[in-house]
């Protein structure tokens, strides 16, 4: 899988190079990451005994600005893959049009085998062995699976004792420390907006159409959350517990509210339980899966009956069934448009901390709401010039705007 994402994006990138006609050196130039951190992290565990973790953080990127993306805690966190999410953040930050370039970084642990002191120390280790190297202007890190508020607010802690008080430079902090309203649900929020925004060229809207979301964690509860208040019908949803459906609409408020109490999906009163694996080829107009990559492949993408795809989680078509699903008219909006509000909406927290000034959260949604219709219709117009996909529409977009970065700054110097 790790490698599946890391030769899609290669893939995509040399695709979008030819489109654009880049020049075979730069092309080459834009690939290769700025720097690759690792760290060796020793910390005392609180049996007393020691424990090493290594750290990585790949930069890949810093010709429109900072570099930004998130830090996981996770057993299988693997340079390559690190360094794909590295590069994908790049593309991601330039189709939004945020002033930032790419970058990922992790430490391979369990986190749910760590104590809470425990990971707190690893959190302070891996920041004392990198914060020479990260930086309101240099590298902005954020959580990612296995790391969340309470781990930027260590990072922020730990930073500062060298630095001086930067709220800025993490983002995804509680908001007492500076964190931002409206980030808890930005990246459900920025799907839901790009999803209007999509079906607006077809002259639909999510009111009165069906939908079938996979995942019900942060991005798909929110998703779910979202349509249901904007009349669109969510007739299925799944998560590892199980899957429900109910072909008049889920109502959402009730299913958070079993999901909450029973920590499942199962067993709820207001709907059916069907086979998860089913989930992805049942009867809709909307299909938006919001947990794993590769989810949709050459097995099950021809068995598809939605009209439209949403990718709100990374990766989840791999390139075979993009292929199938496109021959047979299924319109696709990628994960590097489709997700990006939460990496938007980080920017936007940054902004307040540098100007020491805090919005309302109807500032934040407003904003989002600018950033993700605008990006559509610039990657529509690259549709229309190159005459592809949305996904290589969205590719083009970020590649170009990359390259035409580092020309002017002067990349052969």
């Amino acid at each position: 899988m790790a490698m599946n994402a890391l030769a899609a994006t290669n893939r995509n990138f040399r695709h979008a190079s030819r489109l654009l006609g880049l020049d075979s050196k730069l092309e080459k130039s834009l690939l290769i990451p700025f720097r690759e951190i690792k760290v060796e992290c020793t910390i005392p565990k609180d049996d007393g005994s020691l424990a090493t973790y290594v750290g990585f953080r790949v930069q890949h990127d810093n010709a429109r600005g900072p570099m930004k993306g998130g830090i996981r805690y996770h057993p299988e966190v693997d340079p390559d893959e690190v360094n794909a999410l590295s590069q994908l953040m790049t593309w991601k930050t330039a189709v939004a049009d945020i002033p930032y370039g790419g970058a990922k970084g992790g430490i391979g642990c369990t986190p749910k085998d760590l104590s809470i002191s425990e990971l707190e120390r690893l959190t302070r280790v891996f920041t004392q062995k990198i914060h020479d190297l990260i930086g309101v202007n240099t590298d902005v890190p954020a959580p990612d699976m296995g790391t969340n508020a309470q781990t930027m607010a260590w990072i922020l802690d730990e930073y500062s004792k060298f630095h001086g008080y930067s709220p800025a430079v993490v983002t995804g902090k509680p908001i007492d420390l500076g964190g931002s309203l409206g980030r808890e649900a930005a990246t459900g929020l920025g799907v839901v907006y790009a999803t209007e925004s999509l079906l607006g060229l077809y002259g639909k809207s999510i009111n009165g159409l069906t939908f079938v979301i996979q995942g019900f964690g942060n991005v798909g509860s929110w998703v779910a959350r979202l349509i249901s208040e904007r009349g669109g019908k969510v007739i299925a949803v799944s998560d590892v517990t199980g899957a429900v459906k109910n072909q008049n609409g889920i109502d959402i408020g009730n299913l958070l509210k079993h999901q909450e109490e029973t920590d499942s999906l199962q067993n709820f009163s207001g709907g059916d339980s069907m086979d998860p694996d089913d989930l992805l080829t049942h009867e809709c107009d909307v299909l938006i899966p919001c947990a794993l990559g590769g989810v949709l492949n050459k097995e099950n993408a021809a068995d598809v009956k939605a009209k439209f795809i949403i990718e709100a989680a990374n990766h989840p078509v791999d390139p075979e069934a993009d292929e199938i699903l496109t021959k047979k008219g299924v319109v696709i909006l990628p994960d590097i448009y489709a997700n990006a509000g939460g990496v938007t909406v980080s920017y936007f927290e940054w902004v307040q901390n540098i100007q020491g000034f805090m919005w309302e959260e109807e500032q934040v949604n407003k904003e989002l709401q600018k950033y993700m219709t605008r990006a559509f219709l610039n990657i529509k117009a690259m549709c229309h010039s190159h005459n592809c996909s949305l996904r290589m529409g969205a590719f083009t977009l970020g590649v170009q705007r990359v390259a035409r970065a580092t020309i002017l700054r002067g990349w052969e110097a």
